[in-house]
């Protein structure tokens, strides 16, 4: 898949995002190293802390799959700026593909890309157990 069809994707996933309490839609799509794509999208809750991530939700279905090897992410938004991703889905993403290239959108399309390691310098992995 090239790396324009990846960003389709996540931006595809902006229509499916459940967000009546921020209006903030985020999609994604994760590429596992054998090709297969999954998507998700960010899902609010009244409470707030059981709201999901787009990449979690990507991430989450392709392990739930039996997807464990992980080559790209495209995060996409609508906002002025680049679609970054939170703390906690920097975190996830360490859990499974510490060397995963994560590309972030803004809402022209345009594309900032990220080595995970640089979105997370020292993040915590199974070395530190």
């Amino acid at each position: 898949m090239t790396e324009k069809e990846l960003c389709q994707k996540a931006t595809e996933m902006l229509d499916m995002a459940y967000i009546p309490y921020s209006r903030f839609p985020v999609g994604a799509a994760l590429e596992c190293s054998d090709g297969t794509v999954y998507t998700g999208c960010n899902i609010e809750n009244a409470a707030y802390g059981l709201t999901i991530c787009a990449e979690r939700t990507a991430i989450f279905k392709a392990v739930s799959e039996g997807h464990r090897d992980f080559v790209r992410l495209a995060i996409a938004g609508r906002s002025e700026d680049y679609c970054v991703p939170c703390g906690s889905c920097r975190q996830v993403m360490m859990e499974f593909a510490p060397e995963l290239e994560v590309i972030c959108l803004n809402g022209k399309g345009e594309a900032k890309r990220f080595a995970l390691r640089e979105l997370l310098p020292y993040g915590f992995d199974r070395s530190w157990l």
